[in-house]
């Protein structure tokens, strides 16, 4: 199946985030979709995070990952939503900040090649790593429509959906839908 890399797609204000949200309908079995899935799909994931990644400047250009390291990424975007959604959710658990941390140690430790290329692994442990260490729970939302994680940047902190292009503008079609069915029904 063939799939593009999206704005949409890297709604998440943070790489560790944008990764950890790979995963679409994450919650629903019969219809959950593993964007990293395939090999490829993260070589293109990475390509197209320097285009429309939050942290691009931060990080530079990053690189696609061989087929060794993609297990470990999959392995720290499991454990970057499972500790941020729990975080969100404001559930005590210690154990799974404890798994994030030996996932993003296992990624830092991997030996990258120098060059002008950060390999994602790498870029996103360093990434979750900025949002350990760099608390703002009040500005890490979970979208009510797709359940994606994001970071709310607005001043008020009052950003509801992950992307109000398709999410808030979804709930609303929704809404305005039944409000119009009840008004015309007798």
């Amino acid at each position: 199946m063939s799939f593009t890399w999206t704005s949409h797609r890297f709604s998440g204000g943070a790489l560790a985030l944008d990764v950890a949200n790979s995963v679409v309908l994450r919650f629903d079995p019969q219809r959950r979709i593993d964007r990293f899935a395939d090999g490829e799909a993260i070589d293109n994931f990475a390509e197209a995070a320097n285009l429309y990644g939050a942290e691009k400047e931060r990080f530079g250009m990053l690189g696609a990952i061989g087929p060794e390291r993609q297990a470990s990424l999959i392995g720290l975007r499991e454990a970057t939503d499972r500790h941020f959604r729990a975080q969100v959710r404001a559930e005590d658990r210690p154990e799974l900040l404890a798994d994030l941390l030996e996932a993003i140690a296992a990624a830092v430790r991997r030996p990258s090649e120098r060059g002008k290329y950060i390999a994602l692994d790498v870029a996103t442990a360093h990434s979750a790593l900025s949002l350990i260490a760099n608390p703002e729970p009040d500005r890490l939302k979970i979208c009510p429509n797709c359940e994606w994680l994001f970071l709310d940047r607005s001043r008020n902190r009052s950003r509801t959906w992950c992307d109000m292009a398709v999410c808030g503008n979804r709930t609303k079609a929704k809404r305005h839908y039944r409000r119009n069915r009840e008004e015309t029904q007798p």
